[in-house]
């Protein structure tokens, strides 16, 4: 089978892969459709991130859905031929956070597509992937490969508006309007969110966030004290979902947040942020992080095929396999591209 792996920042590769042999409990996928992620992105355009960085070639991509091209001994729910979205994590299910009910923090989690282990867990970017049974979420009837795709990120969207508690009523500010924040905002209106107001420093993801339902889109580079307005009187949003990574970003997220408000930190960025000390106290705020997602996948399939969530405006291109350099040259621009997808 051919399969996307990167050796180097910049060396993509198409590559011929084994098939891994089917053992009890598993599943073979014919993958059909993989989203190009943020995290692809780094270890495309940079090696990694802080201290994850490639050590050795890793077939990328962990956003995938496909048909069910076979099934292993013991596997029932599932048969050839069926459509699926594919978890891509794997608990160990034994350590102390499995056994918590905090599965995303596994002590021995293997993920498609990281370098957070030596040796890497290799991605989903292949013709045919076997993983284990529970991984594979039947769609439901009328939802399309390319939608189902979205499952992964809208994931970690519906994991952040989670952590941020209730959101009826409330007036939301979304800092980053890249794929991830713009599935933020969109799962914060399906939460409630009376108001939301996005800001970023290209004009491309704000012209999309107001083409996805935000009410504003401000941007920061181009009007650096376009947010001033909603510091006065300590803050006029109720919650603030850093999608961006970025201090600045941060530090605007904790003058424009309400006292008792709640800023949810998404974004990982590419180094240490700095943010002051003073607003978070003064004004009380709740500042908690938010990472990948738990029981969040099989809503977010059921959100895309009851089409409560649409993505479809965020699909900007999908290219062959063959074209995965192009494919992911397109998805690193992001004055041009929200999401690639590659097809299989």
């Amino acid at each position: 089978m051919q399969a996307v792996v990167i050796h180097a920042p910049r060396d993509l590769r198409l590559e011929e892969a084994e098939v891994p042999p089917l053992q009890p409990g598993q599943v073979e996928v014919r993958v059909r459709r993989g989203g190009i992620c943020g995290s692809d992105l780094h270890y495309y355009l940079h090696g990694g991130f802080g201290a994850v960085r490639i050590r050795e070639p890793m077939i990328l991509g962990h956003e995938v859905a496909g048909e069910i091209a076979a099934i292993g001994p013991g596997v029932t729910g599932l048969a050839p031929g069926m459509a699926v979205a594919v978890h891509p994590a794997l608990p160990c299910g034994t350590c102390r956070f499995c056994r918590a009910g905090q599965s995303t923090h596994c002590l021995d989690m293997r993920y498609f597509g990281s370098a957070m282990r030596t040796p890497h867990v290799q991605g989903a970017f292949r013709e045919r992937l076997v993983c284990a049974a529970s991984q594979a979420v039947p769609l439901p009837a009328g939802l399309s490969l390319e939608m189902a795709a979205f499952a992964e990120p809208l994931s970690v969207a519906l994991h952040a508006v989670h952590e941020a508690g209730p959101l009826l009523g409330a007036r939301v500010l979304v800092t980053g309007a890249g794929p991830i924040g713009a599935l933020v905002m969109m799962a914060a209106r399906l939460a409630g969110a009376r108001e939301v107001v996005a800001t970023d420093i290209l004009a491309a993801p704000l012209a999309m966030a107001l083409k996805i339902g935000a009410d504003a889109a401000r941007n920061t580079a181009a009007e650096p004290e376009a947010l001033t307005p909603f510091a006065a009187d300590k803050g006029y949003f109720d919650v603030a979902f850093e999608a961006s990574g970025s201090s600045a970003a941060l530090i605007a997220a904790l003058q424009c947040v309400r006292p008792r408000g709640t800023i949810v930190q998404v974004g990982l960025g590419g180094g240490d942020t700095t943010a002051p000390f003073a607003p978070l106290v003064g004004k009380e705020i709740r500042l908690c992080g938010t990472f990948r997602f738990q029981d969040e996948f099989p809503w977010a399939v059921d959100y895309l095929g009851s089409g409560r969530i649409d993505p479809r405006p965020l699909l900007t291109e999908v290219r062959p396999v063959g074209d995965a350099l192009a494919a992911f040259d397109l998805a690193a621009d992001r004055g041009k591209a929200m999401k690639v997808m590659l097809a299989f």
